[in-house]
């Protein structure tokens, strides 16, 4: 594995920008640029936004709260992260977060080894020039989701049925 040795600079508002429902998620470093070894991205997690419960079989996952207040559970255990904290998924593990707040939420997400940057690209919805605002989830934008996510080597697990 060979790590560029020119470094990489991305600056504020810049880097590959996707929406996946109104969550926007902007890859400040991806498996190309750092040798595979890892992708790096911000994501501003909307009011009532999130993920759902998943689990990654190819690379660890974690996450920086850098502003406001964002629920996870890891396995069986839910906690509330503020500004500062710091969580680790490792690949194999349930988790999965959301912003029970009215206020919009940012983190930090390391995904290593690189790779999770190519199933956003592919599922997301890239943003062209300026960053708007995200639409809801369709039953369509589900189902590639759900399509896709193996691919990858994501296990997404659906909301029970009622």
């Amino acid at each position: 594995m060979t790590i560029p040795q020119n470094g990489l600079l991305v600056q504020p508002g810049q880097g590959r920008s996707y929406y996946l429902g109104q969550d926007l998620y902007t890859f400040k470093a991806i498996g190309e640029e750092t040798g595979e070894a890892y992708a790096l991205c911000e994501v501003i997690v909307a009011p009532q936004g999130g993920s759902p419960p998943h689990r990654h079989t190819r690379e660890d996952e974690s996450f920086y709260v850098q502003e406001g207040e964002i629920e996870f559970q890891l396995d069986d255990q839910t906690l509330v992260a503020t500004s500062g904290t710091f969580l680790h998924s490792p690949k194999g593990q349930l988790h999965c977060f959301k912003n029970t707040t009215a206020a919009p939420a940012k983190m930090l997400v390391w995904v290593v080894p690189a790779g999770f940057e190519k199933f956003m690209a592919e599922i997301g919805k890239a943003v062209n020039g300026k960053v708007t605002s995200g639409a809801s989830l369709t039953p369509e934008d589900l189902d590639k989701i759900l399509t896709t996510a193996p691919k990858y080597g994501i296990e997404i697990i659906p909301p029970p049925s009622e």
